[in-house]
């Protein structure tokens, strides 16, 4: 590679890494909540990392000191796949949450721990692995549009799963191309250039850190039916959807959607997302409806003459579809498993046992 091409790769790449730290260093000084402080981080820091880990020439102009880079950049998928969840499914980061990082991490010491031919499957299996993570977090990007109350976040999900679909298919055919030995000149150049454009892209994105699309560092809560800032109209609204919630326990059919709520309460769609966000604190459908379900199955938990039902019959019951997502929701919601919740409830004989004496 000449030194003219050398030089032409080094700014777009250092244009990539510009965009991206500026960019991570506004978000994580910004007011959203912590747990995506903490992911944004790592996403921002992992991608910086493969940015100068895939090139050769940076590689070695860093030698001894390249350390980090290389273990930031292995689980970039990871930190990419743990950002997009806090982001769009608004969960709070947990230790299960890092298991795709340490994953590809563990996969790719494994593939510089060995030899060829070995070496060249093992790090094709850990391109294979990202390209998988990446495109689950494509599909959550995609799944959970609908169940979206964040409109600005809602206008933000088409441009970002077109760039990230782009870029991964782009980056992917690139890498499993190197590890089953297709070389070109013109790679390094051309991912560089690649890294620079959705990198300066992004930043104009991510740099005007909105708190209607990234949340604030401490939820709203419910603004009560009688507040003056209220609109009439919109309290009318909101006391026909507190009906169908709750003395219509629309909450408990599994199929419930914020399309046929809306159809219930008599509403557009888009009213009622604005409403349950501006009123009512919810980032997205499905918590709003599981707040209702988890209070119901901590009653249902705390009941001693229910003691001999299954966890997974109250789950069913109250309209979660598997047992998996109950569990999660109601861990995420209390801190603890359902089977703790019964346990220490029961042997406290307090509802709420985290605060009984």
């Amino acid at each position: 590679m000449t030194s003219s091409i050398l030089l032409v790769e080094f700014l777009l790449r250092g244009a990539a890494i510009g965009a991206l730290a500026a960019t991570g260093f506004a978000f994580v000084r910004s007011s959203v909540q912590a747990s995506l402080r903490i992911a944004g981080a790592l996403f921002f820091l992992s991608t910086i990392a493969y940015v100068v880990n895939s090139s050769h020439e940076l590689r070695h102009m860093l030698g001894p000191y390249g350390g980090p880079f290389l273990l930031l950049s292995l689980g970039g998928a990871g930190y990419f796949w743990l950002f997009v969840i806090t982001l769009f499914q608004d969960r709070p980061t947990s230790l299960p949450l890092f298991a795709p990082a340490a994953l590809l991490t563990t996969v790719g010491f494994v593939g510089i721990a060995t030899v060829p031919p070995v070496r060249n499957g093992v790090w094709i299996a850990h391109n294979v692995i990202e390209l998988a993570f990446a495109l689950h977090a494509l599909y959550v990007i995609y799944d959970s549009w609908r169940g979206d109350l964040v409109e600005a976040r809602r206008r933000l999900r088409g441009p970002f799963l077109g760039i990230v679909t782009l870029y991964v298919m782009i980056m992917s055919f690139i890498e499993i191309g190197e590890s089953v030995g297709i070389q070109a000149w013109w790679y390094s150049l051309v991912g560089g250039g690649i890294m620079a454009s959705f990198c300066l892209a992004g930043s104009f994105v991510f740099l005007e850190i909105r708190t209607a699309i990234f949340g604030r560092a401490e939820p709203a809560g419910p603004a009560p039916l009688d507040a003056p800032r209220i609109d009439p109209a919109d309290r009318i609204t909101l006391e026909k959807l507190s009906q169908a919630m709750d003395k219509g326990a629309a909450w408990k059919d599994e199929n419930l959607t914020i399309g046929t709520l809306a159809e219930k309460v008599g509403v557009p769609e888009h009213r009622l997302r604005r409403l349950i966000n501006d009123n009512l604190g919810h980032r997205n459908f499905a918590a709003f409806v599981n707040t209702r379900r988890i209070e119901a199955a901590k009653q249902m938990l705390a009941d001693p003459a229910q003691s001999r039902t299954t966890v997974a019959a109250i789950a069913f019951d109250l309209g979660f579809g598997s047992l998996g997502p109950f569990n999660r929701a109601f861990k995420e919601a209390t801190g603890k498993t359902p089977t703790q919740w019964r346990r220490d409830t029961l042997e406290n004989g307090s509802p709420n046992p985290e605060t009984s004496g």
